[in-house]
Parts: C-alpha cells; sequence; structure tokens
C-alpha cells in the first residue's frame, strides 16, 4: 500500500508529465476527479485563454487518482494516432463573435459531447463540425 504522500507525489509527477506533453499548463488544464461507484472518474478539462472557454479534453476511469492518471497519460501519448481532428465553429448565446474550436475524436458525436461537456446545450449554437484531413 502506498502512503498519501507517495500517492500525491506521483499524482503530481504524472499531471505534469501530462501538461508538458500537451503543451499546456496550470490555467488551460485542469484535472477534475469524482469518486464513481468504487472507481475515481478523472475528466481533463482544457479552457481557452482567449474566449475562456472550458472543454472536455478527455475522461478515464481508474480504481483510484494515480490508475486514472496513469489511463490518461497512455491515452495522451497516443490520441493523435486513434482519433480524427474535427473544426467546430460555434457561438455561445448573446455573443456576436463566432468561434472557432478544435477537438480530437473517435467520431462528430464525441467531438460535439467534448463541445457540450458540463453546460446546458441551448448555451451554445453550433454552426458546423468538419472532420478535417489527416497528413
Amino acid at each position: 500500500m502506498e502512503s498519501t504522500t507517495e500517492v500525491h507525489v506521483e499524482s503530481a509527477r504524472i499531471q505534469k508529465q501530462i501538461e508538458n506533453h500537451l503543451g499546456l499548463s496550470g490555467d488551460s488544464l485542469l484535472f477534475e476527479f469524482r469518486k464513481l461507484d468504487n472507481k475515481v472518474r478523472l475528466d481533463l478539462i482544457t479552457v481557452n485563454p482567449r474566449h475562456l472557454q472550458s472543454f472536455l479534453f478527455h475522461t478515464e476511469v481508474g480504481y483510484d487518482r494515480v490508475d486514472a492518471l496513469r489511463k490518461m497519460w497512455d491515452y495522451v501519448q497516443s490520441y493523435k494516432e486513434k482519433e480524427s481532428p474535427y473544426t467546430v465553429q460555434w457561438m455561445a448565446r448573446g455573443d456576436k463573435e463566432l468561434n472557432t474550436s478544435y477537438f480530437r475524436a473517435r467520431n462528430m458525436y464525441e467531438a460535439l459531447d467534448k463541445l457540450y461537456f458540463g453546460r446546458d446545450m441551448n448555451t451554445i449554437t453550433v454552426f458546423s463540425v468538419v472532420l478535417n484531413p489527416v497528413s
């Protein structure tokens, strides 16, 4: 059994690896952990610094925080080979500006789920979802 200190140190180490790999830090990347039955759900959320909207990057479920983080680290290292790039053009209710966001997903429905994560679907109008060519 790992001590609490070892768990915190390992969690921090893996979170740092993920941040460095994605080129995102502190304010732009949030690690949200939630208890899910006897497991831990980790939602990795990105925050766009320009329009300050947050989106789901990916979700993993593990036996504990460290297990969920290790699974997320595995995902982050290989997601570009496994998922397709999408461009979504959208506007928040009350805004006048069209926003463009980019997602990696298995299909367009998953890309939209990432866009709408944690918000009422009526707060955003989607104008287009485009599967980008892979070079």
